[in-house]
């Protein structure tokens, strides 16, 4: 069914249809009677009677309704020979065509002036009509439309109200002058029913009829009223009967106006390939709607028993996936409109209202400041909804409806059309590495400035966890604590929610159905994207757009297993180029050698060669000359690491600050590690503060060998799994061992040194041997708990826990499988060597102090010594001799108190946090003091 009106210029003929008749029995009018009937007909259609008169006389059927006498009045009139009606005329084969007969409007035409509209053709005009037969749905009621030159402004192409003009009736049709003062009155219920239904087929294609009309608050230029559907108004003379089956219709009407509305509103490119696809989908079904009318018009131009009852039994299926249409419609509108209205209401320029007097332009400074507060978080997300929160929008409304046979059925279809884009984005991500989304509607975005060429000269792993991330700002490290605390939050680029829900606009909303698989799906193409820049090759976006044939169903499980099987492949490869092809084990091995110092000979040769560098100041220690020595130390023949392949990876670094403040600070959440492997320190610390620790830094002078720590050099991609934090987490192992190494190491030189005879023998006074057997007796007992824990660390934690990751690496299927086992096999080893707990961090951090100050005390010890063999007498003095206990006493007290502290932290956390610990409890309690 045509949706173009008749122009209201030109006036088409309404005859309604007659009921079958059931005898043969002609009809005859009395002229009182035939004045009415025309009078009647002419108010309806607002023409003169006397071309109702005429028309009635050219069509055959009219002629015998007429049984006009020999002799009438109107002799003029010519009888032309009866034909039959439409209704019969197929039933006479063997009669030549009839000449359909010409509308009213035509007639009317030929009498009017020639600068009237021309009338155009209708359906009606192509078959022959009898009075009172029913006209096509095109025909309309005739009106003389005010000439543009009166002031009249068209609204969609016709006017906004028809102002008809009778024209004069003769003086002897004056009744029927009254009779156009209400347009149904005295016509009966058949005409208005016939009537009423060639409107409603109209009306149904959102164009005005004769008896219904736009309400007056209805403006169809306006565009948020033609999203929410036309509002209608019947004609109040219409018959009460009929009123309430039209009423029922018209909601149809006005759905279909609010979708055809949304439709047209959606075409613009920045609405993006889903909301397209979900157009095209919402057309096909419009299209069969638009189907189901020209059905019914040609139903209601060719039976004569139709009637507004039919019209509403076929059409009443269809009210329901109508208003389904225009509330998912709405719903797409309703989040961009309130979003707009949000923005708008906001007036506030940021200067108080004095932009425009201060010239700055208020208009271009709000957008301003409202672009950069949508930057910052501070309002709700907007933007048209595109992308995945169109799939997400329908996923939400099919589960909502599930119970509703109807709603599920169209919202799958729907879903169907609308996600094709979505999948080809999606297969070819998966499956090429390829990312396609010029209108972000995708979950995975791209940061172009992060490039392979950045991680050559910082090997962070930027490139893993920045270069390509969900929209949603999710990541798969988000929940493994440690590994969460080092990452930074991705989330600063992920758009706030809509406003007034919890739902992220645009392809930051991941449809439900895909929620599971979101990242399989970011490491799929990830891991292709490494493949490709180590320079193998994989599928080309042109090779998966001929695998994809047809419509795809996304949500189905065979989809779910083309997800899967794309997840594996790329992990495989990339696994098996890490492993086979760069050699991962064997860095590992090599980080393991030089990091856990497993065979630790080449530092003890280090320590010792470079024992005077490593006293300075760490700024005053020369990284040459200790890269050197380290080269030297390294290289030595003797030495089990020179047989070590990657020995040239090894560099010799120097950090900010001690490894225990260090590690208080990150345990203590005063601080964060960073990419590059520095600390963030957290904000909101008073100045004075900041000053006092400055100071106290300045009193403290950091030595070169509490800041030493080595690097280990690492190409893509083993950098993905050798990444700066990973390496900080070996560094901090490195300097926890090489602190107990340079503390057993510099006990060892102390023992050695009170071998020598001024040690060994007796100097004939007793409280002087007494004091010397205090030092012996404590030196050893330090050194007793420097090698148990040494000893612990490298024989209970280290080593079990590298053959556990050595198991793991042999039988792992996938590359984020490898990166978990890794980070994890430091993270327990961070936890069970006591760097992660504040409270044991602490005692452990006063200890080792309290054994360090010791070591360095060992002059003084030997000064004191020579003194007394120098001279016994004097040395022997009583206030003499009490400074030489009073200052070994301090140390005593120190370590006895740290070292009772520390085991009873140690017991603790072994039977509350850590298991691993109780072989260190078991280990110290042969070297720990009871008094």
């Amino acid at each position: 069914m045509s949706t173009n009106r008749i122009p209201s210029g030109s006036t088409v003929p309404f005859t309604p249809r007659p009921r079958k008749r059931t005898s043969s029995s002609r009809l005859t009018f009395t002229d009182k009677e035939l004045r009415e009937f025309a009078g009647t007909l002419a108010s309806v259609r607002k023409v003169r009677p006397g071309a109702i008169l005429e028309e009635l006389e050219q069509s055959g059927e009219g002629s015998q309704l007429l049984g006009r006498q020999e002799g009438s009045s109107r002799t003029t009139r010519a009888e032309p020979a009866a034909r039959p009606s439409s209704s019969r005329a197929a039933d006479r084969p063997d009669r030549p065509s009839q000449q359909p007969r010409p509308s009213s409007s035509a007639s009317r035409h030929r009498e009017r002036d020639s600068h009237r509209e021309p009338t155009y053709p209708s359906s009606s005009s192509s078959r022959p009509v009898v009075p009172p037969s029913s006209s096509s749905s095109s025909s309309r009621p005739a009106a003389t439309v005010v000439p543009e030159a009166d002031g009249w402004k068209t609204r969609n192409g016709k006017l906004p109200e028809r102002h008809a003009h009778p024209e004069p009736a003769p003086a002897e049709d004056d009744e029927e002058v009254g009779a156009e003062t209400r347009l149904l009155d005295r016509v009966p219920l058949e005409v208005q029913e016939a009537w009423i239904c060639e409107d409603l087929l109209f009306v149904l294609q959102g164009v005005e009829g004769a008896l219904i009309r736009y309400d007056e608050s209805y403006d169809p230029l306006d565009e948020e009223q033609r999203t929410r559907g036309a509002r209608w108004k019947v004609d109040p003379s219409l018959d009460s009967s009929l009123l309430s089956l039209v009423e029922r219709l018209l909601p149809l009407a006005s759905f279909f106006t609010a979708v055809e509305a949304s439709m047209e509103s959606r075409n613009a490119p920045e609405y993006g390939m889903v909301g397209h696809a979900l157009s095209s989908g919402i057309r096909a079904m419009l299209k069969e709607y638009r189907v189901l009318t020209a059905q019914l018009e040609s139903l209601f131009l060719s039976s004569p028993t139709f009637t507004l009852q039919t019209l509403y039994f076929h059409l009443h299926p269809t009210l329901h996936t109508m208003s389904l249409l225009a509330s998912l419609c709405l719903s797409l509108e309703s989040d961009e409109a309130g979003q707009e209205a949000l923005d708008d209401s906001d007036d506030d320029d940021g200067l108080g209202g004095m932009a425009e007097e201060l010239g700055l332009g208020g208009a271009g400074l709000k957008g301003l400041m409202k672009n950069l507060k949508a930057q910052e978080g501070l309002i709700g997300g907007g933007g048209p909804v595109v992308g995945g929160e169109i799939l997400g929008i329908i996923c939400e409304r099919e589960a909502t409806m599930s119970g509703d046979p109807t709603a599920s059925t169209l919202h799958s279809t729907l879903l169907l059309h609308a996600a094709q884009p979505y999948c080809k984005m999606l297969v070819k991500w998966i499956s090429t590495g390829y990312l396609s989304d010029p209108f972000d509607e995708f979950m995975v975005k791209e940061s172009g400035h992060i490039t392979k060429g950045v991680l050559e000269s910082d090997y962070t792993d930027e490139y893993w966890e920045r270069r390509y991330t969900l929209r949603d700002g999710s990541s798969v490290t988000s929940g493994k604590g440690s590994a969460a605390k080092a990452t930074p939050s991705l989330s600063a680029a992920v758009p706030p929610p809509r406003h007034g829900s919890s739902r992220l606009p645009g392809g930051a909303c991941i449809p439900a159905f895909l929620q599971p698989w979101k990242h399989k799906i970011l490491l799929a193409g990830k891991y292709l994207n490494v493949i490709k820049e180590c320079g193998i090759e994989v599928k080309k976006p042109g090779e998966v757009e001929g695998d994809v044939d047809g419509m795809v169903i996304i949500n189905e499980p065979k989809f779910y297993k083309r997800i899967e099987d794309a997840y594996i492949y790329a992990n495989k490869t990339l696994l098996k180029l890490m492993i086979e092809e760069q050699e991962l084990i064997p860095h590992l091995r090599s980080m393991k050698h030089f990091f856990f110092l497993d065979q630790s000979d080449f530092v003890t040769n280090f320590l010792d060669l470079a024992a005077s560098e490593l006293r300075k100041p760490a700024k005053g220690a020369s990284l040459v000359k200790l890269q050197s020595l380290l080269d030297l130390a390294v290289r030595n023949p003797a030495s089990s690491s020179s047989n070590d392949p990657y020995k040239d990876d090894l560099k010799v670094v120097m950090q900010s600050q001690g490894l225990y403040d260090w590690l208080l600070k990150i345990v203590s959440k005063t601080g964060s590690l960073t990419e590059d492997g520095e600390l963030d320190f957290a904000i909101g610390e008073g100045h004075e503060e900041d000053t006092t620790s400055k100071k106290s830094e300045k009193e403290r002078t950091l030595l070169a060998i509490d800041a030493l720590a080595f690097d280990y050099s690492v190409k893509f991609p083993l950098s993905l799994v050798m990444s700066r934090k990973t390496i900080t987490r070996y560094q901090l192992i490195f300097r926890f061992l090489l602190h107990l190494h340079h503390l057993e190491s510099a006990l060892s030189g102390m023992w050695l040194e009170q071998k020598t005879p001024q040690w060994r023998n007796h100097c004939g006074n007793e409280d002087m041997e007494k004091w010397k057997m205090r030092i012996f007796s404590l030196r050893a007992r330090m050194l007793a708990f420097v090698r148990q824990v040494l000893a612990f660390a490298t024989g209970e934690v280290l080593e079990p826990n590298w053959r556990a990751l050595e198991g793991k690496l042999a039988k792992v299927q996938t590359v984020d499988q490898l990166l978990k086992d890794h980070v994890d096999f430091l993270d327990t080893c961070l936890k069970q060597c006591m760097l992660t707990t504040s409270k044991l961090l602490g005692i452990y951090a006063k200890l080792m102090t309290t054994i360090s100050v010791f070591v360095s005390y060992q002059s003084s010890l030997n000064t004191a010594l020579s003194k007394f063999l120098a001279d016994p007498v004097a040395e022997s003095d009583p206030v003499k001799a009490n400074l030489r206990w009073t200052a070994l006493s301090k140390f005593e007290i120190n370590f006895n108190h740290h070292t009772k502290l520390h085991l009873d932290a140690v017991t603790y956390n072994a039977g509350s946090e850590n298991v691993a610990l109780l072989a260190l409890v078991t280990r110290l309690h042969q070297t720990t003091l009871r008094i």
